[in-house]
């Protein structure tokens, strides 16, 4: 028997359409980039959404990190390629042939250019942007939201059309029987499913055969089979709150990590500004210990000479060297703690801890340009000039009155403003939410199932034994059709009742949470409010005391010429002028810090995606 063109193709389809499927497969490198798409979009829209706007958002890593250049640039040592960053990875065995690696983005420069095997001199904004792309907490941050992201499409998967398809090619030689039987057998099956919100899950499959015997009589015979079938949930897990609610939990809970994100980068900020105005604090006390130690090495000097003259007693000049040794060991100690220092601050920006490294000192003198009005907001010792009796009344001057800096928010309008803006405390309201929406889940749980199934058969399967049959094809008339009715009445529902109560204490923990945070977030304004009062007292404070402690030195050091004070006085006034001036910085830097901490509590300090703040007071704080 001859066989006709329809069926030569039918034969030859599986190994032909295999042939093609392999040549059109998506290679990993596509793959790959098929789920950044998707996730960039998801994060997009969820940007959008929650936040009102969006901004670039890539987990890729860039081919040139600033670690690597540190390490190659200062030759620094390192343990092994991975320390240069994943390009720099060997591949292993069975490593995907595709340019993942290859194809990282190009790094951006966003630090000042430095002469190879230089230090490198950073700037507080500097510092921000890096920290923005090296850090490896921030990084692991952005890949949680890239997670939730990919976690959302999946649930988004079940409730798309799917089309799945499986090619059969088999030849059969049976030596069992005599005489021999061989033939060829052909198959293509095709399905579509659908799961509809509702809860209605559909699906059809077309499934063609051609079998053909190649001894005997040479018979072959074609089959087409279809199936239909639809399943139809009408009490328990029906509904579009029962069956989508996966889906929206996810879709929730990429809004929770955008917001989780949001916040860590204003921790992230503040905590960067904090550590780098921390180190060059540290820097300006080493520099203020010593000049003290040079200064108590010239009063030994002066000492021994006085000594030496008859005009002061050997124990005066034993107690000023003294006085330098303590002053050199605690210039040794300062030194190191802040080299210390400046180690764990790379180490926050993700850098290497021996890169040579240095910040920018004058960030230190244009904060204290900044301040320079509250440092001379009190009569401080002006006001002893005329003094009153001793038994007159005292009244003292409440803290907090006077001027104060833009961020010192009257405490209601504060208190408002983070309650309307900080994300956390719109999690804590997703999370009663969800609650209350796990709720109905388990309810929903507690109910009698009844479901309706039905399913269409048309057509038949053909195979090598079923060869010498007629063809079958798809006839409505001839079809197999049924349908089914299944009850459960839920007789038996001890685990979804005690979910079902479970789900109720669940919400109670839930909205406990939203009020532990709502005062948690009122507790931290206040402290941040206070805080900004006590620096600023401690600025004023501390900016008469360096005046005070300068005047001291200079006359306790003319009456030590004059033989009219002892070495003690002279130590004593120069070791209060240092804690003076190491307690001005302190206090400079504190308040400046608590401004930002104010902002970042009250959820209104903006971060772009450089890691840059924008801050919401008038006060500018330039480079």
């Amino acid at each position: 028997m001859k066989m006709g063109l329809s069926r030569i193709l039918l034969y030859l389809f599986p190994v032909c359409a295999g042939g093609l499927l392999l040549i059109g497969c998506k290679s990993a490198q596509q793959h790959h980039r098929d789920a950044d798409q998707v996730a960039s979009r998801i994060i997009q829209q969820t940007q959008e959404k929650a936040l009102g706007k969006t901004e670039p958002f890539s987990v890729e890593p860039p081919s040139e990190t600033l670690r690597k250049r540190l390490l190659l640039s200062h030759q620094l040592p390192y343990s092994s390629s991975a320390s240069l960053g994943s390009k720099f990875l060997a591949p292993i065995r069975h490593w995907p042939k595709d340019d993942y690696l290859d194809g990282a983005l190009e790094t951006e420069e966003a630090t000042p250019a430095w002469a190879s095997g230089e230090p490198m001199q950073l700037t507080l904004l500097d510092a921000l942007q890096i920290g923005a792309r090296s850090s490896r907490e921030y990084q692991s941050q952005k890949e949680q939201v890239f997670l939730a992201a990919l976690d959302l499409d999946l649930e988004r998967d079940e409730f798309r059309t799917t089309f799945s398809g499986v090619l059969a090619g088999l030849f059969e030689k049976d030596r069992s029987v005599d005489p021999t039987v061989s033939g060829l057998e052909g198959s293509a099956d095709g399905e579509i499913s659908q799961r509809f919100k509702s809860g209605i899950d559909l699906s059809t499959s077309l499934a063609v055969d051609l079998a053909k015997l190649l001894t005997q009589n040479h018979a072959e015979s074609l089959g087409v089979f279809s199936d239909a079938s639809i399943s139809i949930p009408l009490l328990r897990g029906a509904g579009r709150h029962i069956v989508a609610e996966p889906l929206a939990q996810a879709e929730r809970d990429v809004v929770y990590e955008i917001y989780e994100f949001e916040r860590y980068k204003r921790r992230f900020a503040v905590q960067v500004a904090r550590e780098y105005l921390g180190v060059l604090r540290q820097r300006n006390q080493v520099k203020n210990v010593e000049e003290n130690y040079r200064g108590l090495i010239a009063s030994a000097r002066r000492a021994r000479r006085l000594a030496d003259s008859g005009r002061l007693p050997e124990f005066q000049f034993d107690q000023a060297v003294q006085d330098e040794f303590r002053a050199r060991s605690r210039w040794i100690q300062g030194i190191q703690s802040y080299a210390n220092s400046l180690d764990e601050f790379k180490i926050t920006l993700g850098l290497p801890p021996d890169a040579r490294i240095v910040l920018d000192e004058r960030e230190l003198g244009r904060l204290q340009s900044i301040v320079a009005d509250l440092m001379m907001e009190s009569e401080g010792i002006e006001r002893y000039k005329k003094v009153p009796p001793a038994d007159a009344p005292i009244e003292l001057d409440e803290p907090g009155k006077g001027k104060a800096g833009p961020a010192e928010l009257e405490e209601s309008r504060a208190t408002r403003l983070a309650l309307e803006n900080r994300l956390d405390l719109r999690i804590a309201e997703g999370g009663v939410y969800d609650a209350q929406r796990s709720v109905v889940i388990a309810a929903d749980a507690l109910r009698p199932e009844l479901t309706l199934f039905g399913s269409a058969q048309h057509g038949g399967h053909r195979s090598i034994g079923s060869a010498d049959q007629p063809d079958s094809n798809i006839d409505l008339e001839e079809g197999v059709y049924s349908a089914l009715l299944t009850l459960d009445l839920g007789l038996e529902r001890t685990s979804e009742r005690n979910a079902y109560r479970e789900s109720f204490v669940a919400m109670e923990q839930a909205v406990r949470t939203l009020q532990a945070q709502e005062d948690q977030v009122k507790l931290e304004v206040r402290n941040a409010l206070r805080d900004l009062l006590e620096y600023r007292e401690g600025i004023q404070i501390q900016a008469q005391a360096v005046q005070l402690a300068q005047k001291r030195v200079r006359s306790t050091n003319l009456l030590l010429q004059a033989g009219r004070a002892q070495i003690r006085d002279l130590l004593e006034a120069q070791e209060d002028l240092l804690s003076a001036q190491n307690s001005l910085n302190d206090a400079i830097v504190n308040y400046r810090i608590a401004e930002l901490v104010l902002q970042r509590d009250l959820g209104m300090l903006e971060i772009d995606e450089k890691g840059l703040w924008s801050e919401i007071f008038s006060r500018e704080y330039k480079q």
